[in-house]
């Protein structure tokens, strides 16, 4: 129950959000007035066609049986001029406020994906990749659509509602004041509506985005659940939430489209009233028939688009509710500034030092404790310890993903707070269990982290990384395409061309992450040799659970709770028959 309040509350501030919309259009302002001109040109045209239909039903009646039809078709050729230029203007304003909400789409796409890329890594650790997908696609598809027909929808009524207003006054006084009557009634209902109505549509754009990273997340996972036959189970899931997103469709249409027929009945109850009391006048001698004729094709102007911004009010309220959805990307706090003296970090040395580091993901709950280590450079060391214990931790604050909460971490004598973070991660190779590559060629994905990189660099690389045979075997070779994430290869392979990338990569530093968890260990034995000449001189720091693989590193640390409880040599760790002792002895006995 809580759950369904927390998606029902109201939208936080729909006035700022449309505010922010029209900054948008505000760099098209030009066109936009150019657009209202072409609007007014349109609706007057549009509006002279009923006074000249009254003037033809004029002369119609004052024949007395001898109709002229020359002045007939003198009237009847001129509105048809009117309404057929006219027409040919309103398609002019559609097709230039399509470009124009192309064009707004592909600035709040392109503000989007510039704000994500400077996000911290914690903003993608707590949201769905499909929830966020959905805010850069469908949020703003909604928001593109809503501005190449609603706005000129406005335009267009805000124009005929008044020019019509004008020609009524003038046909007749009394007939206006009927016509008049219904609009305070619109106005309220559509409030009204309005607050039923919004809070409903920002629960549909909520519940897409939650289906959305629920298919995102089955998909990327597909080999598991066939894996484990979950195929039912999962397809439950998604009828549960499909049935959700489909319920929150449905609360928010069918009641926004009993708008536009609420308010055509109200306006047709007018229509009503203004038929008998222009009966009443006409048999008094006080207005003509052609009038009557002109003031009703003027109401009808007067009260349709009334009710066509009865009937867009749906659109306007999703676009309202998807503009919330995509600032709240935009206002999300940035990664933290480098300091206004930071320096770029050059010339690397390669000396790593955490010194009573304590960091936690949550205020309340401390993951590192305290937590000193010196890597000299130069060396590899090597992280281990059971799952939790805190060592992916060590490398995120490494990369300065995330900030210590206590103590410090210093490179080459110099707190990483007081660097660039651009030269500090550059400084940093880095491989993960998680491995990435993109839709290119195989030799693209190697070249990644280094411009202008050769073909006999990147065949080094390859080499040394034990992919080269492999690679040599593909009918491209290196100009080999491969799929998005590596679909025609396997992920064996793939992480091997991952590594080649980081060797490929000029860093001081390199960090591997479970990096060859997806290898043999003969071939991983052959890489770990293989890095050592290639990260000569440079410091290694590397995460691993099989222990067998580190045995010749520099030095390993033993992490514990957040701890490290030890550190040496392995032949010193395993005379001491400490930790890492009891750890090595329950992988191999």
């Amino acid at each position: 129950m809580a759950r369904r309040d927390s998606i029902m509350k109201k939208p936080k501030d729909t006035r700022t959000a449309l505010r922010r919309l029209l900054a948008y259009l505000g760099q098209f302002r030009l066109l936009i007035a150019l657009v209202a001109v072409m609007c007014l040109i349109s609706n007057l045209l549009s509006l002279w066609g009923p006074n000249l239909a009254g003037s033809a039903i004029n002369e119609a009646a004052a024949g007395q049986g001898k109709v002229n039809f020359d002045r007939v078709w003198y009237y009847a050729s001129r509105m048809l001029i009117c309404y057929v230029a006219s027409s040919l203007i309103t398609i002019l304003i559609h097709i230039t406020m399509v470009s124009v909400s192309k064009r707004v789409a592909r600035k709040m796409r392109q503000n989007v994906f510039e704000k994500l890329m400077r996000l911290p890594v914690g903003f993608f650790d707590q949201n769905q990749a499909g929830d966020i997908i959905s805010r850069v696609s469908y949020d703003i598809d909604v928001i593109s659509t809503c501005l190449a027909t609603d706005v000129v929808s406005i335009l267009t009524s805000s124009v005929t509602v008044l020019g019509s207003m004008i020609m009524m006054i003038s046909i007749s006084l009394p007939l206006s004041v009927v016509a008049l009557i219904t609009v305070p009634a619109s106005i309220a209902y559509t409030a009204h509506m309005r607050k039923l109505t919004q809070p409903r549509f920002v629960k549909r754009s909520r519940a897409y985005g939650g289906m959305n990273g629920f298919v995102e997340e089955m998909l990327s996972g597909q080999k598991t659940i066939l894996s484990y036959a979950h195929e039912d189970q999962v397809e439950e899931s998604f009828d549960r939430i499909n049935e959700q997103a489909a319920q929150a469709y449905y609360e928010a249409d069918s009641l926004g489209v009993t708008i536009g027929p609420t308010m055509g009945f109200i306006n047709n109850m007018c229509l009503s009233l203004i038929a008998l009391l222009g009966s009443v006048l006409y048999m008094n001698g006080a207005i003509g028939l052609g009038s009557i004729s002109s003031f009703v094709l003027y109401s009808r102007k007067f009260s349709g688009p009334i009710n066509e911004i009865a009937n867009i009010i749906n659109e306007l309220f999703s676009a309202l509710a998807a503009a919330e959805r995509v600032f709240g990307i935009l206002d999300q706090e940035e990664e933290v500034h480098d300091q206004p003296d930071a320096v770029a970090l050059s010339h690397i040395h390669g000396d790593v030092r955490l010194d009573h580091v304590s960091f936690g993901y949550d205020p309340g709950k401390t993951i590192l404790h305290d937590l000193s280590l010196n890597a000299p450079a130069g060396r590899l060391v090597a992280i281990v310890g059971p799952t939790g214990a805190g060592k992916t931790t060590i490398i995120n604050l490494l990369m300065r993903f995330y900030d210590v909460n206590g103590g410090s971490i210093q490179v080459d004598g110099r707190d990483i707070r007081s660097l660039t973070r651009s030269s500090l991660r550059s400084g940093y190779a880095m491989v993960l269990q998680d491995t990435w590559v993109f839709n290119g060629t195989i030799f693209e994905n190697i070249a990644y982290g280094k411009e202008n990189a050769t073909m006999e660099e990147v065949v080094a690389a390859a080499k040394a990384a034990h992919i080269h045979p492999f690679i040599m075997r593909l009918p491209e070779g290196y100009q080999t395409v491969i799929t998005e994430d590596g679909g025609n290869i396997s992920k064996g392979q793939k992480q091997l061309l991952t590594i080649a990338r980081a060797m490929l990569y000029n860093a001081g530093m390199l960090i591997l992450d479970e990096a060859t968890s997806n290898v043999d260990t003969s071939t991983e034995r052959e890489i770990q040799r293989a890095m050592r000449d290639l990260m000569r001189d440079k410091t290694c720091f590397v995460i691993a659970h099989r222990l067998s693989t580190i045995q010749h590193a520099d030095q390993i640390l033993v992490v514990n709770h957040g701890d490290v409880v030890e550190q040496g040599t392995h032949a010193e760790l395993m005379r001491n028959r400490g930790f890492y002792y009891g750890l090595y002895r329950a992988q191999f006995e």
